[in-house]
């Protein structure tokens, strides 16, 4: 078995273990969408050493170019903008002590959808992004997270996230 796969086991199986995970049924996600496995964000939020190791995991996998040309990470409220900023920490301790510190900068939720608050549409001007979320439904959140950081004058460099409902 390769990393990926035994890191992906690892990670099913603390996922349900904990009760985060529930799989082999039919599951409505309340959007219009199904599927046979569902992650209760709410019970992933409730365990952030859960949330740590799962980004330690993740970024295992991440190519150290990839490590190394992050420059801020960022996510949509809630799971994805604490999985975000558990990210953004620990890219720091994967890097020289010389390496400028990775920042977070957290997606917002207004009557019009996701926004980007000005503040941090500064912040990502002419920087490198990673955008993480806790799961992936339909892609929709990715694209619309990756129009702002463009809008911003940030360059999005790849997306991450926990599960990946659209697989």
């Amino acid at each position: 078995m390769d990393k990926k796969a035994e890191i992906r086991e690892k990670a099913l199986r603390d996922l349900r273990g904990a009760g985060v995970l529930m799989a082999g049924g039919h599951f409505d996600f309340g959007n219009g969408y199904h599927g046979t496995a569902y992650v209760n964000p709410h019970a992933l939020l409730r365990q952030p050493s859960m949330i740590w190791r799962l980004a330690q995991d993740l970024l295992d996998l991440l190519p150290d170019a990839l490590i190394q040309e992050i420059e801020v990470v960022a996510g949509p409220p809630t799971g994805g903008a604490l999985f975000a900023h558990t990210l953004a920490g620990l890219l720091d301790s994967r890097r020289s002590l010389g390496h400028e510190p990775c920042s977070f900068a957290p997606f917002s939720e207004d009557a019009s959808g996701l926004s980007l608050r000005e503040f941090y549409r500064r912040e990502l001007k002419g920087r490198r992004v990673l955008i993480a979320d806790d799961v992936r439904n339909t892609g929709g959140t990715f694209v619309r997270c990756v129009e702002l950081v463009r809008e911003a004058g940030g360059i999005p460099v790849a997306t991450v996230e926990i599960c990946d409902r659209s697989e």
